[in-house]
């Protein structure tokens, strides 16, 4: 019999069941409180996130972790990046060393700097058999069939491939890479563009500015994929200019709606607790920041995010500070740091 765990039932986790269902025999979600698996068993609907969308049949849920990993094929990890290393660590006495696992999260973890494959690495082990998962696909959507598409990313070609088998279907496309760090960047630091586009579409400016914002967030995404060893081409496929359009102008995107909630005047934790939803772009500009300071990467849009929600600068400023800039050649400090990575690997 084929199982596997999907861990974590926000909106993501609960789109994802119905990805996997049609492949395997059972799909258990994990949920963290038992009123929310109660409700799942019973009604066959989330009563937190996607309530109208209906479970598939061969769904069930669960809120004991053991339980739901028990004798499991595969475990897709779809919990807030925050979360991340704490579940891995519950996870990880009950997870069969075997198993493959995908993760969802996107982010970097402060203080280490690690992106989330590598953090469920390190506490799972076996890295050979963790994937991620990144690409232009909004829960609300995907749960209604229209069509989508992702990249699978991993170290391992036959973990790759196999998520990559598990997840295709009629309407959703996985394609594969093995440039984990860059898929894993491209999904971190787009958040944290989202952000800045929806308060410049709070302030009222226009698509022209969007368009500015989100192609020089490509090129910034862009440095720090380069610094990390990544390959800067990744960018511009579905887990970066893909993922980084639906991010920056859907309605669906919690990080552009939160910017647009910020020039209303309202704050991330009142936001977050009226949404329910975690805004991942908050903390990513925290890591990001940290990791571009360490190691010299210019990250204006970044470091301007950051300085509203954490260092008491006016939006106002912050904007005029990236209007202000001196303009450089367009794609500077990629081919450079790709350059130098290289050469310290020889």
């Amino acid at each position: 019999m084929s199982r596997v765990a999907v861990i974590g039932a926000g909106s993501w986790g609960t789109a994802m069941t119905g990805l996997v269902s049609p492949a395997v025999d059972e799909v258990v979600l994990w949920a963290r409180t038992s009123q929310a698996v109660d409700a799942m068993n019973r009604d066959r609907r989330n009563p937190n996130h996607l309530v109208d969308y209906t479970l598939a049949p061969n769904v069930v849920a669960t809120s004991d972790l053991a339980v739901a990993v028990r004798d499991v094929d595969a475990a897709i990890l779809a919990t807030p990046s925050a979360y991340l290393r704490e579940t891995c660590r519950n996870l990880a006495s009950h997870l069969a060393n075997n198993a493959r696992v995908l993760v969802l999260s996107k982010g970097m973890e402060r203080g280490t700097h690690l992106l989330m494959h590598e953090v469920a690495a390190q506490e799972l082990g076996n890295p050979a058999r963790v994937a991620a998962l990144s690409g232009p696909n909004h829960a609300e959507e995907i749960c209604k069939g229209m069509v989508s598409a992702a990249v699978v990313a991993s170290e391992d070609a036959e973990t790759a491939a196999y998520f990559q088998g598990l997840l295709s279907g009629p309407t959703f496309r996985a394609y594969v890479s093995d440039d984990v760090r860059g898929v894993e960047c491209c999904g971190a630091v787009k958040n944290v563009v989202a952000i800045a586009c929806g308060i410049a579409s709070g302030m009222g400016m226009g698509d022209n500015t969007l368009a500015v914002l989100m192609t020089r967030g490509i090129a910034e995404i862009g440095r720090v994929v380069a610094a990390l060893g990544g390959n800067p081409m990744t960018c511009m496929g579905l887990a970066g200019m893909g993922d980084l359009v639906v991010t920056c102008t859907s309605e669906h995107s919690r990080n552009r709606s939160f910017g647009r909630a910020l020039v209303a005047g309202e704050t991330l934790d009142a936001y977050q607790a009226r949404t329910h939803m975690v805004v991942e772009g908050a903390p990513a500009s925290e890591s990001v920041l940290e990791l571009a300071q360490e190691r010299g990467i210019e990250v204006p849009i970044t470091a301007g995010v950051h300085s509203v929600l954490y260092e008491g600068c006016p939006i106002d400023e912050a904007m005029e500070g990236l209007l202000t800039r001196v303009p450089r050649t367009e794609f500077y400090g990629m081919e450079e740091r790709d350059t130098a990575s290289k050469e310290n690997q020889c």
